[in-house]
């Protein structure tokens, strides 16, 4: 059996449904999913804080993981690029690792 690729994905918390319906879609069971914050290139997030004028205000997100087989990875990917998509800035990120099984 081939090696499987865990996927992360951190996405706007408003496209949350619509991936999760495009990864069932896909037929990937399994998907775990948690808040996260974060900032990335919105530098018109940064805010005084504290007399901190370098805090940065964390944006809230939605952290995804799924672990799916070499052949299923591009569908599985290419359903959360489609679902997650807005055209703007901060979309999102993800990440494809190899997974590792106990054992």
């Amino acid at each position: 059996m081939a090696a499987m690729r865990q996927v992360v994905a951190v996405i706007k918390p408003f496209k949350l449904e619509a991936c999760l319906r495009a990864l069932a879609s896909a037929g990937v069971e399994n998907v775990t999913h948690s808040e996260a914050r974060g900032y990335g290139r919105q530098k018109d997030h940064l805010r005084d804080y504290r007399n901190d004028r370098f805090a940065v205000a964390f944006l809230p997100r939605m952290r995804v993981e799924f672990a799916v087989a070499p052949d299923d990875l591009k569908r599985a990917v290419d359903a959360v690029l489609q679902a997650c998509r807005t055209g703007r800035q901060g979309d999102g990120k993800i990440w494809v690792l190899d997974a590792r099984t106990p054992g």
